[in-house]
């Protein structure tokens, strides 16, 4: 009973279904844009990346919700830096400055957008160094585009899961309800600089040492809606144990089940996926830095695939993407 009740939470999961929405757009793009021999990847990648000499220069762009913008526009532009800093940080690149494009109707709004947005850089330490502003725009859109680098062999793929991947789903537990929505996680706006670009280092390090197959940042998809992604463009399947997904306790003594949870924009949190020999490792990495961490399933041959089970009963199948 319990697995149906998340399975068809996860398909009713409107952010999920939006990502289902525009995949023929982005097919569209990916079949008839011109393309290039200078880009080692870009469709389905959390950050492109550009080839340049023995480095890759990354790439990752983002838009921010207009009712978020509206409603609380200094997390909106606290946000904008975010998203595209843990794009980076997926693939085991380092984040070197970001591009805002911003169009507006209201001063004391603008105001509190751009006062999200420079904390947001100096947070991070990432210069702000292009973008566009519109002050008479007809509604507000706030977007954002973060550059990074990372070394050509280090660089984490995020759809390169293999057959028999285990699955690693890392969390830092220290965090917070947000403001602005009982789904966000937050775990940086309290937090100095260097201790959230410290937590953020073990995807660095694990991008160094090569121990991951794959790799996505939790985005507002939530932690299958993230999957997803992931199994759709490593042309893969997933099968998860949701015992096995562990809950920060703040959120349990707040009342929070895992049908909610799996939901949540988990901030300061990655999906990886490696051989189960180096597992172990993986996990042990992420607890030095300040992050839990625990395998939750596996990567299967069937494509596109989702299948949760609870480690007693038969897995059932959940969604196609």
């Amino acid at each position: 009973m319990v697995l149906k009740k998340i399975a068809e939470s996860i398909r009713s999961n409107k952010n999920i279904i939006e990502k289902i929405e525009i995949n023929p757009i982005i097919q569209h793009i990916d079949n008839n844009s011109f393309k290039s021999t200078n880009i080692f990847s870009d469709i389905g990648e959390d950050s492109a990346s550009i080839i340049d000499e023995d480095k890759f220069i990354l790439i990752t762009t983002d838009r921010i919700r207009t009712t978020f913008v509206e409603k609380f526009p200094f997390g909106a532009g606290f946000s904008s830096i975010l998203v595209g800093v843990d794009d980076i940080y997926a693939c085991g690149g380092t984040p070197l400055a970001a591009s805002i494009i911003i169009s507006v109707k209201d001063v004391k709004i603008c105001n509190s957008l751009l006062d999200g947005i420079c904390e947001g850089s100096k947070k991070f330490k990432v210069p702000i160094i292009r973008g566009h502003t519109n002050i008479h725009g007809k509604c507000y859109e706030l977007s954002s585009t973060m550059l990074g680098e990372i070394k050509k062999e280090n660089y984490l793929s995020a759809i390169n899961a293999n057959l028999n991947d285990s699955i690693i789903l890392a969390v830092d537990f220290d965090g917070k309800v947000g403001k602005a929505s009982k789904l966000y996680w937050d775990t940086v706006t309290f937090k100095s600089s260097e201790e959230i670009l410290n937590k953020r280092k073990s995807m660095n390090l694990l991008a160094e040492l090569h121990l991951a197959n794959s790799s996505k940042d939790i985005s507002n998809g939530g932690i299958f809606g993230t999957l997803l992604q992931l199994i759709k463009y490593s042309n893969v399947g997933a099968d998860i144990n949701i015992n096995n997904i562990a809950i920060p306790p703040k959120l349990l003594e707040a009342q929070y089940n895992l049908e909610t949870y799996i939901k949540m924009y988990l901030t300061t949190s990655f999906i990886l996926t490696a051989p189960k020999a180096n597992c172990e490792e993986i996990v042990e990495i992420f607890q030095e830095y300040g992050l839990n961490a625990n395998i939750i399933g596996k990567i299967i041959k069937d494509p596109n695939l989702l299948k949760i089970n609870n480690g007693k009963e038969e897995s059932i199948d959940v969604i196609k993407f």
